[in-house]
């Protein structure tokens, strides 16, 4: 039966890929973006209505319920600094938005939410467990039928949990652990989560509650690193338990070895601190499981190393941050009207067409690397990592293919005209903002390369940080441009 369903968190992990489904299923799809722009390359684009707005607009969230028959509530915000300033601000924001969605559902005439949440291990809860608790709280207690589907480590291509133990497995032969490795988790397929929420949706009014949900498996986070280690066909590390490493310590530690950055790791370390399996298994009475049962954990870690090996990972969790418009004009235009800006410039022609050295720019960073200076890019990479940033390791998406607001190591994809443009904004931690711009343009039998960096310092830190790196811009940024447009031409060659 076709309804209309609409959808918060469309542009995160779980939304990006439940959206498609709910679409094949022939279900409307209604969904709500803070910043449309960043849907433009999604494939489902033109297949749903869009809100223009957030949860704390209560215009569009009431717009966004107004007639719909689900809502999927699909936001998590991964703030706060671990103990530091501010870290419980994310958990006011997260109320506020829940409550707002819920009075929106109750008068927009709602008559299903489905929330999915986090697997409560009943003790000494971490604080974003804590919150997802008291935001399924609010939403079952709206007066709108609703389901929290609480969920562990979600294990797929691009997931944060995932790319975890990949790289803590990748990287460490012998791994000093905290003794949370030990502690039992009961990780689930990003197949059978979707799975869930799907048929959540089509329950009957009278069900109002909680379930937990998770694969076949109840393993240690230690079982997960061995298994993947088998799947992969690696050696397994060897793991030791540290009575020493703190949660905050261990969260530093997965910063540095892994992709995932320090605002990400403490949540997620935090949430590990105790068992974290199914208590209730009473969803197998309202859900039956699906066709051929639920995925066991190495066939999840299989499915997910063939979506990354084919390039055909839909979403990651480094894909969710909020995207600033590409329209704005970048602070070297014409039309800024701002203060001190610095830039590097380099043009460079290249007897290869354009279409080939678009090629090109569309493939750099990730695995394809950056055609400068590799160790350069390295140790500004872990330079990023120590002082809490993204650092170099996040990779990208798709190795050939990227969308408007994709990240792509430590820069985000802010503009693309896919053929002629591509500028990207920095992510890492720096005393200012900056970008790097490339764009290909036709010159007689073959192309103009252009690249540009932009950078708006702040205050005299940014100043000096600028400085401090003009004198190895000829190496980066001249070799850059050279090997990116021969590169262009030896594809040519092949």
């Amino acid at each position: 039966m076709s309804r209309l369903v609409a959808v918060t968190g469309a542009t995160g992990y779980i939304g990006g890929r439940l959206v498609p489904r709910l679409l094949e299923a022939g279900h409307r799809v209604r969904v709500l973006a803070r910043n449309p722009k960043k849907l433009r390359d999604v494939p489902w684009r033109d297949e749903v209505d869009v809100v223009e707005g957030s949860l704390e607009d209560a215009g569009a969230v009431g717009a966004l319920c107004e007639g719909a028959d689900v809502v999927y509530y699909l936001v998590h915000s991964m703030g706060g600094n671990g103990g530091g300033k501010g870290g419980g601000d994310f958990a006011r924001t997260e109320q506020a938005g829940a409550e707002a969605l819920a009075r929106a559902a109750a008068k927009g005439g709602v008559s299903r939410l489905v929330y999915l949440s986090g697997l409560n291990p009943g003790e000494r809860l971490s604080r974003h467990l804590q919150s997802r608790s008291e935001v399924g709280r609010i939403l079952l207690d709206s007066g709108v039928p609703t389901v929290v589907l609480q969920a562990g480590l979600v294990i797929g291509s691009g997931s944060a949990s995932f790319e975890m133990v990949r790289h803590l497995t990748d990287v460490l032969p012998v791994m000093p652990a905290p003794r949370w490795v030990l502690n039992r988790v009961q990780p689930i397929a990003v197949r059978d989560a979707l799975y869930y929420l799907e048929k959540a949706a089509e329950l009957p009014e009278s069900v109002n509650r909680t379930f937990d949900i998770g694969g076949p498996d109840v393993l240690t986070y230690a079982d997960m690193m061995r298994g993947y280690a088998r799947v992969a066909g690696m050696r397994a590390p060897l793991i030791l338990p540290l009575p020493v490493l703190t949660p905050w310590l261990a969260a530093q530690w997965v910063n540095l070895v892994t992709p995932i950055p320090r605002a990400l790791a403490i949540p997620l370390v935090e949430s590990l601190q105790n068992d974290c399996v199914v208590r209730d298994a009473s969803i197998g009475e309202h859900i039956p499981e699906p066709e051929g049962g639920l995925t066991s954990y190495e066939r999840a870690v299989e499915l997910a190393l063939v979506k990354i090996k084919r390039g055909e990972v839909e979403t990651t969790w480094a894909g969710s941050t909020a995207l600033e418009a590409p329209s704005d004009p970048l602070p070297s235009d014409p039309e800024w009207a701002g203060s001190r800006v610095f830039k590097d410039t380099r043009t460079h022609y290249t007897s290869a067409p354009p279409e080939r050295l678009w090629e090109v720019i569309e493939s750099i960073g990730g695995e394809n690397g950056w055609y400068s200076f590799p160790l350069a890019w390295a140790v500004r990479g872990w330079m990023d990592k120590l002082a809490g940033g993204v650092g170099l390791r996040r990779g990208r998406r798709d190795p050939r293919r990227l969308q408007l607001g994709d990240a792509l190591d430590w820069w985000r994809v802010e503009a693309l005209e896919r053929g002629r443009l591509l500028r990207l904004r920095a992510e890492m931690r720096v005393p200012g903002r900056a970008w790097l711009e490339l764009t290909v343009s036709p010159r007689g039998s073959g192309s103009l390369y252009f690249q540009r960096a932009v950078f708006l310092p702040k205050g005299l830190a940014g100043r000096l940080y600028w400085a401090s790196i003009v004198p190895f811009h000829d190496v980066i940024f001249k070799g850059m441009a050279e090997r990116i447009t021969a590169a262009a031409e030896n594809r040519g060659l092949a």
